[in-house]
């Protein structure tokens, strides 16, 4: 009897007993690529799908400002809306770590399905309050539901990939995300235009509609999402095999370690592992501020109009997904990842100078194109860049979790440093916003020496192998 014939459940139960794969796996090229087509086709479109929706759902609320909440719920007043959209980063940032530990035991299926229908309904809920307050509740409880999403998505897509492979993967998955929510703004406009329809207000409408549709896509979820590759269920035997070969060879980690306090500790004390949560806060300082204050600059700060800000939103997001996924493909074809990651952090700081000091508003708005695509580029090279340094399933989780929560302290730095009597100009948020591309740059050129130290002390025979395992070496 065949591999394939024998099923996939032969290899999953190999695994889960702690044993390695047999070594001679099928090495036909067509074979090899079938098999990572049926991956990418039935593991990145989904997530891709939902994280679009999740990031459209934490960030609309800048759309519903502009559309007649800050009036309706006074906004306005003091700093009400600065702490309505930080609230979010709180729960989001305690909670990440215990949803990648559960999300092994739950199934990616069920726990990716339940948490975006329940914060789909929580959206639902956030059209209808009626006080301010009342939609920083509904925030922190969007947090904690979308605290388990964004980690669980690279901690699975890095799971099924060798390191050559993932900058290009995560990048896809992350840009058309952001090209999707992109045009958010432009839905939200349109939908901003059915105010008076059962006597709500247009952003009403904007949360109630698009809750529904999370709703949806949560229900989807139970049904399309993929789970890790040894507990998987659409590829065959034979296919399984092969990932798992691949992966066992690329890092020596195939095999699921469980956690263990002593690890845990152990994963606290490593500084290497929180550089990369320095690295992802800084990007995400820039993408945030972006995503919470830039229908609000293009309308306070250059005059256009509400829809007219709504629509111009989206084009800088197709853009950077164009210029992120070119510079993805070259970084995996060169195996180089500094380099790009220093670049990105470049073209953003010209975009946020422009964008902060310039006098002409089209000059100003092209600079919302580079300053997006910048900060957009550096999320998914990050998390690449620290896929690619870290082995082993438990390590790769805690580090997945502080990596991203390091993007939710990013996002309360920008929640904060955009202030109402900074406005039209916010010149304070974005010289902040420029520092921290800074720090991308400084921190990757410290990892960088790192790691030519690292592995050439390795190499030379003058320390043991890196994470204890042989031939792996870190990439810069």
């Amino acid at each position: 009897m065949s591999l394939s014939e024998k099923g996939s459940d032969d290899v999953i139960e190999h695994y889960e007993k702690g044993q390695h794969v047999d070594p001679e796996v099928n090495e036909d090229p067509a074979f090899a690529k079938r098999t990572l087509r049926r991956v990418d086709s039935n593991l990145l479109p989904i997530l891709a799908i939902l994280y679009s929706i999740s990031l459209i759902d934490r960030v609309n609320i800048s759309n519903a400002y502009v559309a007649g909440m800050a009036q309706d719920l006074q906004l306005q007043i003091g700093s009400r809306y600065s702490i309505a959209t930080l609230i979010f980063f709180v729960p989001y940032i305690l909670f990440e770590l215990p949803s990648n530990v559960l999300i092994r035991k739950a199934g990616a299926a069920r726990w990716i399905g339940s948490i975006t229908t329940l914060w789909g309904i929580v959206m639902i809920g956030m059209g209808f309050v009626k006080t301010w307050w009342e939609l920083v509740i509904c925030r922190a409880l969007l947090g904690v539901l979308e605290a388990g999403f964004f980690p669980a998505c690279t901690y699975i897509i890095s799971t099924w990939y060798v390191r050559r492979e993932i900058q290009k993967r995560m990048t896809g998955f992350y840009v058309l995300s952001i090209m999707i929510s992109g045009f958010s703004s432009a839905i939200a406009g349109g939908i901003s235009e059915m105010a008076g329809i059962a006597d709500l207000g247009g952003w009403q409408w904007i949360f109630i509609l698009l809750g529904l549709a999370t709703v949806v896509a949560g229900v989807c979820a139970f049904i399309f999402v993929q789970d890790f590759p040894d507990k998987n269920k659409f590829l065959s035997a034979e296919q399984t095999k092969w990932i798992l070969a691949r992966i066992d060879k690329d890092r020596s980690d195939a095999e699921y370690d469980h956690w263990s306090m002593s690890k845990f500790w152990a994963y606290m004390a490593d500084i290497h592992l929180w550089s990369f949560a320095l690295m992802f806060g800084a990007a995400c300082t820039t993408t945030y501020a972006f995503a919470y204050f830039l229908p609000i600059i293009l309308v306070q700060g250059m005059g256009y109009t509400t829809l007219a800000a709504q629509l111009l939103t989206a084009p800088p997001y197709v853009f950077a997904a164009i210029f992120s996924f070119s510079l993805a493909w070259m970084s995996d074809k060169y195996m180089l990842r500094a380099p790009f990651l220093i670049f990105q952090a470049i073209i953003a700081i010209i975009g946020l100078t422009l964008t902060a000091f310039h006098t002409n508003n089209g000059v100003r708005y092209f600079g919302v194109f580079l300053g997006i695509a910048g900060g957009s580029a550096n999320v998914p090279a990050i998390l690449g860049y620290m896929q690619n340094n870290v082995a082993g399933y438990s390590k790769r989780a805690f580090t997945s979790a502080i990596t991203i929560g390091g993007g939710g302290i990013g996002g309360i730095i920008a929640s904060t440093v955009f202030r109402s009597e900074d406005a039209p100009g916010y010149r304070p948020g974005l010289w902040v916003t420029i520092g921290s591309q800074l720090v991308i740059i400084s921190t990757t050129c410290a990892l960088t020496v790192y790691y030519y130290f690292k592995n050439k002390a390795v190499r030379e025979g003058r320390a043991a192998p890196i994470e204890g395992r042989p031939g792996f070496f870190h990439m810069y």
